[in-house]
């Protein structure tokens, strides 16, 4: 196990009717003012909206809307929300969704706290935030593990990157896996294996023989399996939903990554096909995964046949490639970029910008070239 300092700031309440007392807790001391920050409006149909901004108006509380949150918040949209949340004097953020609504309001929170401009902050001076907008996050789309952490995927459209920001975690979360029955099927899915894909990515990182976060990585892999399959079976299965939650929650909470260095690289691959393309984070991570684990197999021998035991109850790392790959198949989720909902071309040009542009991990089991990574996308169509 390599140093270490492990922290855990997010307060979790889970369960079923979890939000009511996470807000009568959390905000009763908070200002007046709270921004509810949320998608493109799916929460209002649901009811989840109504819901929670009842709560909050029973305790006087002043609810700003901050709406139209897209799948891959850009850097503008968190311009706008920092500056709705100056103009009105936001006290508390709420954010109420799924990984993109949640990263966004964290560097909204940070952003709207200072007049520098964050991009420049982290990007040209190597800073960080230092004060935010407290916030909280309410779970009503499962998989990124955004609620439990302060990192943020944010795309600068202008500069044609999608990459992580760095702000901070959510005061509190909830987990309420009935907040998440309405999202359709595919995203269900899809978010579950964006689940999978952070432990993963995890594991396959440089880490000492007998690492336990190297065992947990993979007691979490197993359970995301397992309930994954169970969704397939019952998309309406709650004990599985809240399992998936929960799942989502430890692969970014840290606690995997202590003590150890992860490879990232099929999120870096997937992000700046993002930065270029409208595809599903996690759709775009299924097509991806396969193809890159063939290259880094021999590279990863030992860590392959553990996963395939463990993971897929297979004896060989090839087997448990072959096993990987058929469930992604299972679970019905795209095996090439030509069948990612995009309204953008998967052109070979394209792929080449992406992989020209594509941040490299260094600490993965071995280390790509911008072709081979090129090589890797131009397979995956």
């Amino acid at each position: 196990m390599n140093d270490f300092m492990y922290s855990y700031p997010t307060k979790v309440y889970f369960g079923k009717n979890s939000a009511s007392n996470a807000i009568k807790s959390e905000l009763a001391s908070a200002g007046k003012t709270i921004m509810l920050a949320y998608g493109g409006g799916s929460v209002k149909k649901n009811g989840i909206y109504d819901e929670i901004a009842e709560m909050l108006c029973k305790m006087g509380k002043k609810v700003i809307d901050f709406s139209g949150i897209m799948p891959n918040p850009t850097y503008a949209k968190v311009q706008e929300g920092a500056m709705l949340a100056k103009k009105e004097q936001v006290d508390y953020i709420l954010a109420l969704g799924g990984g993109s609504v949640i990263d966004c309001c964290k560097i909204v929170a940070a952003q709207a706290k200072t007049e520098q401009d964050l991009w420049e902050m982290e990007f040209a001076d190597r800073n960080i935030p230092s004060n935010a907008i407290a916030m909280g996050a309410i779970v009503t789309a499962s998989g990124t593990g955004a609620e439990m952490n302060g990192g943020a995927v944010i795309t600068n459209e202008e500069k044609k990157t999608k990459t992580g920001m760095l702000a901070f975690a959510p005061r509190f979360a909830v987990l309420d896996p009935v907040y998440t029955l309405s999202v359709p099927r595919m995203q269900v899915i899809s978010g579950a294996f964006d689940t999978l894909s952070h432990a993963m990515e995890t594991y396959f990182g440089n880490s000492d023989p007998d690492n336990v976060s190297d065992d947990l990585a993979l007691a979490v892999m197993r359970n995301t399996v397992v309930n994954m399959r169970r969704l397939l079976a019952d998309i309406n299965d709650l004990q599985a939903r809240g399992n998936l939650m929960w799942d989502s929650a430890m692969a970014e909470n840290g606690i995997l990554k202590v003590g150890r260095l992860t490879d990232f690289q099929v999120h870096q691959i997937e992000h700046q096909l993002g930065a270029y393309t409208d595809c599903n984070h996690g759709q775009g991570l299924a097509v991806i995964h396969p193809v890159y684990y063939r290259h880094i197999l021999a590279a990863a021998k030992e860590k392959f046949t553990r996963f395939a035991k463990e993971v897929f109850g297979t004896d060989t790392a090839e087997d448990g490639l072959n096993a990987f790959t058929a469930f992604i198949q299972e679970c019905g989720l795209p095996t090439k970029l030509s069948e990612l909902k995009s309204t953008v071309e998967m052109t070979p040009d394209l792929l080449r910008q992406v992989a020209d542009t594509c941040n490299i991990i260094q600490c993965n089991p071995r280390v790509l070239s911008r072709d081979e990574i090129y090589e890797i996308l131009c397979e995956c169509i």
